[in-house]
């Protein structure tokens, strides 16, 4: 229950829609009442006698004993008002009294219908907006690590699919719990004053409908748990297949990713099945008991009737139509719980990634950094991801403003692992890492990364055209400042033979373009940043000789006044840096320039000795 409370903290912003909802389902409901009521004088004009006999004398006060003759007697005066209102003129008048009477009723209730669905979908679909909006604001929120150990396409499930089943959770809160209660109540209340002791005889099935409700319930909400998991699964193979298409073709794994994908498309087939089996249950249970209390009245009202013990015919048939719309009501009653357990089940999931707290925040006391004035420093920093062995071991070194940092070392040594730290994607474990003598926990974390500019070996590149994505997170560029940055990339020359030039789309994660194409965009993405600060992590390593000296060429007008990390397999491109330091197994083994390395023997004259033995 406290699930769906935090669900409806959401209606807060359209409490006046839903106010207006709740307004037409109230006029909805009277309208409806009064079309049924309608039903009984319409059938008394049509099939009594010339002249409607009036009621037997009214009991006066004395011979009024107990509360039954009070109805009895109320209902005898409101009965003759309204039969002498109607024949006053005589038969046919009332005739075109009563038509025109039942369909201005009936125009009112549909017109009030169609206002409350249609205030009821703007609140829905607010809400919805608001809590996708909410957790994807979050999910943008959380630190790296996060998304390191959770599949892309369960994240995806959890906005499209869970947040879907929210919404169908919140209709039936807002709308099956109040139309539809509301409705059976005053039909119940119409049915009551026409004739308490046959009222009394259809209630006896509420009891055992209630009973199917909460059991059928309560499994529901457990399969739906399991379905909308076997469907996370499904999004998350496709999207891996989609995004790795030229690894499965190349491959030709084609088959396998068929196979895999049949078999989490089975288990979620076969999750749904259950979750039909038993939501399919409760409509048809309630609907036949209903239908068996209904048989039991028109046995049992029948004969009081043919005795004239109870109701007048017209009042009867009136009574079984007011039963009959009682089914409507209980038959989407019957459903309301399996709906708001299946919307419970997935803002459990929704919610589960709501409440967790971001690695990574800025201190409360944290101040904005604008500018790198003196150095960087490394002070004993160790790392390692959550339980394993340390990737980092007490790392130490120094770089001055404006200097080239090169790190090297074999695979797995931790170079990577390093320069994320730098802007905060992870915090060490142990030591920390100063910016002119201040922890960089001191400083916001969005100022820190603005220091920043990076460009790695696997580019990411967005569905959009060249210009937006060299100006990405940048407002109201002029358009000499894109052109200037996209020269001094290299990459003016390629933009300008595209179809659009500057606007043409690149296709997501820029497919369009070659391997060097990427890279000049990210470079000149950085470029019109113009970041104090700058990190390249193997960002030449994947390139063909023409593409990496043109990033080559690129990346040396990017360094150019910067104090610059650069990570790189090819040597040939960090032999001026300013400094080099070399990682093996997380430690910090050596640390010089490259003339002073090739002078000791080390794991950086053995890198330098096979990559240029030839």
């Amino acid at each position: 229950m406290h699930t769906y409370w935090r669900i409806l903290r959401y209606v807060k912003p359209y409490w006046l829609h839903l106010a207006g909802s709740i307004s037409c389902i109230l006029l909805f409901t009277i309208f409806n009442g009064a079309s049924l009521l309608s039903i009984m004088p319409f059938l008394r004009v049509i099939f009594s006698v010339e002249q409607v006999e009036q009621s037997p004398a009214t009991a006066t006060s004395e011979q009024i004993k107990n509360p039954q003759d009070i109805i009895e007697s109320s209902q005898a005066k409101l009965r003759d008002a309204l039969y002498g209102w109607l024949m006053r003129d005589g038969r046919r008048a009332a005739l075109a009294r009563l038509c025109g009477l039942i369909v201005s009723l009936i125009l009112l209730k549909n017109i009030f219908d169609y206002l409350q669905a249609y205030t009821m979908a703007y609140v829905e679909q607010g809400i919805i907006k608001d809590l996708r909006n909410d957790l994807y604001r979050h999910l943008n929120a959380l630190s790296l690590s996060y998304f390191n150990k959770t599949r892309t396409g369960q994240l995806i499930s959890r906005i499209t699919n869970d947040v879907t089943l929210i919404n169908g959770g919140i209709s039936a809160g807002f709308v099956t719990l109040i139309k539809y209660p509301l409705l059976f109540f005053a039909s119940l209340g119409l049915a009551l004053y026409l004739s308490w002791q046959l009222t009394l005889v259809a209630l006896l099935i509420l009891p055992f409908s209630l009973i199917v409700i909460s059991s059928i319930g309560l499994r529901l909400r457990k399969y739906s748990v399991r379905s909308q998991e076997k469907l996370a699964d499904v999004t998350a193979v496709l999207q891996e297949t989609i995004s790795g298409a030229r690894v499965v073709k190349a491959f030709a794994m084609e088959e396998f990713e068929i196979r895999k994908f049949v078999k989490e498309t089975f288990s979620y087939f076969r999750a749904l099945l259950k979750i039909s089996r038993v939501r399919g249950l409760a409509a048809p249970v309630n609907e036949f008991l209903t239908a068996v209390v209904a048989v039991g009245i028109l046995w049992f009202g029948g004969q009081k009737v043919l005795a004239g013990d109870v109701l007048q015919p017209e009042e009867f048939i009136t009574f079984l139509l007011i039963i009959f719309s009682l089914v409507h009501p209980v038959k989407e009653l019957s459903s309301v719980n399996s709906r708001v357990q299946e919307a419970v089940a997935a803002a459990d999931r929704v919610f589960e990634v709501l409440d967790l707290q971001p690695e990574i925040v800025s201190a409360t006391n944290a101040r904005a950094i604008t500018a790198l004035e003196k150095s960087i420093r490394f002070e004993n920093v160790s790392f390692a991801y959550e339980e394993r062995a340390e990737v980092l071991r007490n790392a130490s070194f120094e770089i001055k403003k404006g200097e080239i940092l090169a790190i090297v070392g074999p695979s797995g040594a931790g170079k990577s692992t390093m320069v994320d730290l730098l802007p905060r994607f992870y915090d060490p474990t142990s030591g920390r890492i100063l910016i002119d003598g201040h922890d960089l926990r001191e400083f916001t974390v969005n100022s820190l990364r603005q220091l920043l500019g990076i460009v790695t070996q696997e580019t990411i590149l967005f569905h959009d055209t060249v210009q937006n994505n060299i100006a990405y997170g940048l407002q109201d560029v002029p358009e000499s400042r894109l052109i200037e940055a996209a020269q001094a990339a290299n990459a003016h020359r390629f933009i300008s033979e595209m179809p659009q030039g500057y606007d043409t789309v690149i296709g997501e994660r820029g497919v369009k373009l070659s391997g060097g194409q990427r890279q000049r965009l990210a470079i000149a993405r950085a470029l019109l940043k113009n970041p104090p600060i700058l990190i390249l992590d193997e960002a030449t390593s994947a390139l063909d000789s023409e593409s990496e000296m043109l990033v080559q060429q690129a990346i040396e007008r990017l360094m150019e006044n910067r104090t610059s990390f650069v990570i790189a397999h090819r040597l040939s491109t960090i032999l001026h840096a300013h400094q080099i330091i070399v990682l093996d197994k997380g430690r910090v083994v050596q640390c010089g320039t490259h003339d002073e390395l090739l002078k000791q023997i080390g794991v950086y004259r053995k890198l330098y000795e096979m990559q240029f033995r030839a």
